[in-house]
């Protein structure tokens, strides 16, 4: 089977492009997998994608490549297809509408994967027939403006399927969204196996990492350690990551006497081995679309303090368990949580190991497979699910073989689709 992910930026850093990644890497162990890039700003991609994961792009800023496009004279005239609500639209044009559009007509592939709400708009009304067309939401619904939820609202009914990071908002998009014949699922973002031991639980050190934005409220998890300072000043807190409220942050920092306790390190990466350092995780958003940090941590054996905030936390941390979840913007509850597993190391070993395990289901094999039973969902007759088995069971090229076979079948069945 031939899967084309559609992304905004595959060169640059962010969740949503690390979570692609971790999923086209899986699904190519099996499948003929592309990454199919809007921009391209780099020479190399921050995260290396797996070898056998094609990366091509659309539109070349790089002004030292021959195909600069730059000073394109479409560049500079607005897009009308991506829809003017969503986030990134000051970053489209005429040339991304082209372009992305030639893209979407002559695609070779079987299933076409969108990975943001405008780039799905343009998979539901530019795919060619054949193609499984399938979006991607990594934000939530009730994130959307109202403009662009009646944009959405008016094209999503012409995708076969439309995935969200948590069953929350697969919720929402039932509920609030009329989607007949369109599958919305939850599919949890993939996290390997870190490369690194797990967290051995001896340091001493509180971790958190992501974007130094308003949202993380790392203002509040400072206060928060001003409190466990105070009972165990043998702990510290580490934050990783980079953003506009690293100066105000400093400064809180500096005014709290923090600064032999309180560090902020910046971005790392890859971040295992500083998760792995700790011995306890901290996240005090207001809200989280998912919570790959979360993840990340448990997979590095730390159990984490996070906020009950939407939509993500609840869904992955079983409190008390393999991890606590206390009050949204609640300083005191924060600082509680941490303190309850600071002092009682027992605890924090055990939960731990729960941790440890319970997030292994989040695996991109696992994901990986729950993709192809839905792909195999949408097709009739089972088509694709006797060419995933055929696959699955093949030793010598036989990939290959059912992946042509996968392309026939497929074309054949999209003969009855409409655009």
């Amino acid at each position: 089977m031939h899967i084309s992910f559609l992304m905004h930026n595959a060169y640059a850093i962010g969740g949503t492009i690390r979570t692609t990644y971790n999923l086209a890497d899986q699904l190519a162990e099996q499948h003929d997998v592309e990454v199919v890039s809007v921009f391209r700003h780099r020479d190399e991609p921050v995260f290396t994608p797996d070898p056998r994961v094609r990366l091509r792009h659309l539109v070349d800023l790089r002004k030292d490549a021959p195909g600069y496009d730059g000073d394109h004279p479409d560049i500079k005239r607005p897009a009308t297809s991506f829809p003017s609500h969503e986030g990134r639209y000051e970053q489209y044009s005429a040339l991304t509408d082209r372009r992305i559009a030639e893209h979407l007509a002559a695609v070779e592939a079987d299933v076409v994967v969108g990975t943001r709400p405008g780039l799905n708009v343009h998979l539901a009304t530019q795919t060619r027939r054949g193609p499984l067309r399938v979006g991607q939401e990594h934000l939530t619904l009730g994130t959307h403006s109202a403009g662009l939820t009646r944009r959405l609202r008016a094209v999503y009914p012409r995708l076969d399927a439309l995935t969200t990071t948590t069953e929350a908002d697969a919720r929402a998009y039932r509920d609030r969204m009329r989607l007949p014949g369109v599958r919305v699922e939850a599919m949890p973002n993939p996290v390997p196996a870190p490369r690194v031991a797990p967290a051995d639980g001896t340091g001493k050190w509180v971790v958190a990492a992501g974007r130094l934005a308003p949202v993380k409220r790392y203002d509040l998890l400072v206060k928060a350690f001003d409190t466990v300072r105070a009972e165990r000043p043998d702990w510290r807190l580490r934050i990783y990551g980079g953003g506009k409220q690293k100066d105000k942050l400093r400064r809180l920092i500096d005014r709290r006497g923090l600064y032999n306790h309180v560090f902020l390190m910046g971005p790392a990466h890859p971040i295992e081995p500083e998760w792995a350092k700790g011995s306890l995780a901290a996240v005090t958003s207001t809200f989280e679309s998912f919570g790959m940090t979360i993840v990340e941590a448990m997979r590095c054996g730390l159990p984490v303090v996070s906020t009950d905030c939407p939509h993500g936390p609840g869904e992955i941390i079983d409190d008390g368990v393999d991890g606590r979840l206390v009050g949204v913007g609640d300083v005191d509850a924060i600082a509680a949580g941490l303190l309850e597993l600071i002092h009682d190391d027992g605890r924090r070993q055990e939960m731990a190991a729960r941790a440890l395990s319970a997030s292994a289901r989040f695996d991109p094999a696992r994901i990986a497979e729950r993709y192809e039973d839905m792909f195999a969902a949408l097709t009739p007759r089972g088509a694709v699910a006797g060419l995933l088995r055929r696959a699955r069971g093949s030793l010598f090229g036989g990939v290959h073989a059912a992946r042509d076979a996968g392309r026939s079948a497929l074309g054949s069945l999209g003969k009855g689709r409409t655009a």
